[in-house]
């Protein structure tokens, strides 16, 4: 990434700023945010349909827009809370094909909505993060048959409270879920979860299913050919 001196607020994005992959302009812009208060995700891209590169990406404020209609009963106890401010803070960045960068070509700076301080920041959904020593603790304690909310609790008072942990519950569970599916791929469960795809892809009235526990780990299979 080809940035502007330290002395002219290199960690502002510029019309014209250079990156050399997507990967790098979310994670420049997702510092951004960090140091302003704000979360970001990832929203329209266009990529080459015969060599599916990426062409152009659209990085907008994780308030942008707004949610569609609640399809859950009206009467509801406990609504969820409305997020969406329709924030129109921005990056939009497009391939040069001459250089194979990334050039900025579009930054919205303003936002439509307050800002988090600096000491909340960490906690914001696309800030949030779980540490290489945290994920060993986490693997130790569901090794050691632990429960989430444990671990969780556990792991939070080392750090000095769950304020300081730098993620939520949610990607507590997330993490562990996809390790966890990871390691399906290896050994009998995974041969076995294999060749039910390849049997539906052969046979589109071939079926099956599985059901997890509360820890989520497979207890039950079904399969049924036609």
């Amino acid at each position: 990434m080809d940035m502007e001196p330290e002395n002219d607020c290199a960690w502002k994005p510029k019309q014209g700023m250079t990156f050399d992959s997507e990967q790098c302009v979310y994670d420049f812009y997702n510092t951004y945010g960090g140091r302003m208060g704000s979360s970001i995700r990832r929203d329209f891209c266009r990529k080459n349909k015969f060599t599916n590169q990426l062409i152009c990406r659209l990085l907008v404020c994780n308030k942008e827009g707004f949610r569609k209609g609640d399809k859950r009963d009206p009467l509801s106890k406990n609504p969820r809370a409305e997020t969406r401010t329709g924030c129109e803070a921005r990056l939009y960045v497009k391939l040069d094909e001459d250089t194979g960068k990334y050039v900025v070509t579009d930054f919205k700076e303003k936002h439509n909505h307050d800002l988090v301080s600096p000491e909340c920041a960490h906690m914001l959904p696309s800030q949030r993060k779980i540490s290489t020593t945290q994920a060993i603790e986490l693997d130790l304690a569901a090794q050691s048959g632990l429960r989430l909310g444990q671990s969780f609790e556990l792991i939070g008072r080392e750090a000095g409270g769950r304020q300081c942990l730098g993620f939520t519950k949610l990607n507590q569970k997330n993490y562990l879920r996809t390790k966890r599916q990871q390691s399906l791929a290896y050994g009998e469960v995974g041969n076995v979860l294999q060749y039910f795809k390849e049997k539906s892809l052969q046979n589109h009235s071939f079926f099956y299913a599985f059901q997890l526990d509360n820890e989520e780990q497979i207890t039950n299979m079904f399969w049924a050919d036609a």
